[in-house]
């Protein structure tokens, strides 16, 4: 036997002896199947999983586009779910111009509103990854409103940019 075939075996053993120890290990419940605790590993339908992105990916997803069209400087930014829409005071300067981007990545629409109403149009934003823009002026104090269409789900995501 050579050196190098003698080598190819023992790694061969080593491997399977990991694998044998690994089984071993993790299938073992020394016979405490039914005091096993249901709330430790939590069991999803392949079919809920696989047809609804999970809110994390939605999350990526939104910032991910909003990233993609970013310009000026960043004033402020945030993801909400859509569900609970988004409800912010920013504070922007007097008579200067900023760019909201609001993205919605889900099923539905959401309704954007200004406070005061001069500040920016009302508009609806469609729950389907593309990206409304809104020029805006500022005015103190400002409040801008997303709220979900009912039956709307997913996350709604905006930015701010002073350009």
């Amino acid at each position: 036997m050579t050196y190098s075939s003698m080598r190819a075996r023992l790694a061969g053993c080593a491997v399977a002896a990991s694998a044998f120890l690994l089984a071993s290990c993790t299938a073992s419940n020394n016979g405490d199947s039914e005091k096993a605790d249901p709330s430790s590993s939590p069991t999803r339908s392949v079919s809920e999983t696989a047809t609804q992105p999970s809110e994390k990916k939605l999350t990526e997803q939104a910032q991910a586009t909003l990233a993609a069209v970013h310009s000026g400087k960043l004033v402020e930014a945030g993801v909400e779910r859509v569900t609970d829409g988004i409800h912010t005071g920013p504070t922007l300067s007097a008579d200067k111009t900023y760019r909201l981007n609001l993205v919605c990545i889900g099923s539905g629409s959401a309704q954007l509103a200004f406070t005061p109403t001069s500040t920016g149009t009302a508009t609806t934003v469609p729950c389907d990854k593309s990206v409304v823009q809104q020029r805006i002026t500022g005015k103190k104090p400002v409040r801008i409103d997303v709220d979900g269409a009912k039956g709307s789900t997913g996350v709604v995501a905006w930015q701010i940019d002073a350009i």
